[in-house]
């Protein structure tokens, strides 16, 4: 009998499950009175696969290669075994954070640290032994705190299970699978989550739309995967609108340190974890050029990876746009010394914007009565400290490694005119 695997198996059964579970409006007015009422209580009902989750801590028994107890979860899937099916894919939800906090960790430990090592005097001190010296160090510190977290001894999963991940796939089958086991609140809080990252998606819309016409959902919308900037941004954003442009600053500062933390980390990310694909026998320089090149790839997926989704769209150029909001609002408060570098940043990510145009002339030729000198139109230099670093854990091992590399951002953005001429305002 042919073997097929279970990412097709659990994804041909996905579509069959597509069409039947266009009853689920009607499997709701059945229990409308009970579900509408468990909504008021979701926020302490719900218990996300998360919320005993501890990088430092995590259970030895529950330890097991990624790909493995996702393809478990499939299997259960495929075959209506649903209980093990949310219990696989939770784990491998698990499992997947470990890795990813676990990569981070050595990176941002090794890239960072304080303990600057004293090259050694070579014969030549230009060329490829400068370059390997600087590597091998990098690598040792690596391969170091490797050894102090488990999930990084087992096989790395491949790219196309990363990819399901990073999509939120698996929350699309944990979304059917709770409605089958009639836990509507974790199916709520799955197909919000799956819809963060896949707006488009016209099954899962459907069935969203149908839940908000039937209930009142508000507050009952979970996001397992959410960020802490996106939680700032919205929280800035929903206070701009209000005119209380002093709290908004305060959030969006703390969104774009947030954001910036969280795109390095991505990169470390990048550099953590190359491309398992590669060949094991071939010539050095095409192995370290093509390992290098496929960090790069990954490293230009960061800005999509993270780009935050508000209202069912996602913002594009946020960066751009963080700036944006912070330049407005700190003219809206007479403060021109900190909204002219926000203005010149954001002129770094959309040099062709035509109203932060006019914003840079209107600052300038105001210069002497806000107080502005040629300082005042530096761009801003937003970094991360190494105590700023997302693992702030206090750590009981220390790596030894050099901590000269650092990630930049790709001024890849633009940002849509919206939010107004300081001049006209």
């Amino acid at each position: 009998m042919e073997k097929h695997s279970p990412f097709l198996l659990a994804r041909d059964k996905c579509a069959t499950w597509m069409n039947a579970f266009i009853m689920v409006a009607n499997l709701q007015r059945v229990k409308g009175v009970i579900f509408s009422i468990s909504l008021c209580f979701i926020a302490t009902v719900v218990v996300a696969q998360y919320d005993n989750y501890n990088f430092r801590h995590f259970p030895q028994e529950e330890l097991m290669p990624i790909e493995s107890a996702y393809a478990q979860g499939l299997d259960n899937y495929a075959s209506e075994n649903w209980t093990d099916c949310i219990k696989f894919i939770e784990l491998s939800l698990r499992l997947h954070r470990l890795l990813k906090d676990s990569v981070t960790y050595c990176i941002r430990n090794c890239n960072a640290s304080h303990v600057q090592l004293q090259e050694p005097v070579m014969a030549s001190s230009t060329g490829d032994m400068q370059i390997f010296w600087r590597i091998l160090m990098r690598a040792s510190c690596l391969k170091k705190c490797r050894m102090h977290f488990p999930a990084l001894s087992l096989p790395y999963p491949r790219k196309e299970v990363m990819d399901d991940f990073d999509n939120r796939s698996p929350y699309r089958y944990m979304y059917f699978a709770y409605v089958q086991t009639d836990d509507l609140q974790k199916a709520l809080a799955s197909a919000h989550t799956y819809l963060q990252r896949n707006p488009e998606d016209p099954v899962m819309t459907r069935h969203m739309n149908q839940y908000k016409r039937e209930f009142d959902l508000e507050g009952a919308l979970i996001d397992h995967e959410e960020r802490p900037y996106e939680v700032s941004f919205l929280k800035a954003v929903t206070l701009f609108n209000s005119e209380d442009f002093s709290s908004s600053i305060s959030h969006m500062e703390q969104a774009l340190s947030q954001y910036l933390q969280q795109y390095s980390l991505c990169q470390a990310m990048c550099h953590g974890a190359c491309d398992a694909d590669l060949p094991q026998i071939k010539d050095l320089y095409p192995t370290l050029a093509d390992a290098y090149v496929d960090a790069l790839r990954c490293e230009e997926k960061c800005e999509e990876n993270l780009m935050p989704n508000v209202g069912g769209y996602f913002v594009e150029k946020f960066i751009a746009t963080m700036y944006h909001y912070l330049q407005f609002a700190y003219y809206k408060l007479n403060d021109a010394r900190s909204a002219a570098p926000c203005a010149s940043s954001y002129v770094l990510f959309d040099p062709e914007d035509k109203v932060m145009r006019q914003n840079m002339l209107y600052y300038q030729s105001y210069r002497e009565q806000w107080g502005l000198d040629d300082h005042s139109f530096t761009p801003r230099v937003d970094f991360l400290g190494p105590e700023e670093a997302a693992m702030e854990e206090d750590s009981d091992v220390e790596f030894e490694g050099i901590g000269d590399y650092q990630e930049s951002i790709l001024a890849r953005w633009s940002q849509p005119k919206a939010k107004g001429d300081v001049g006209d305002s």
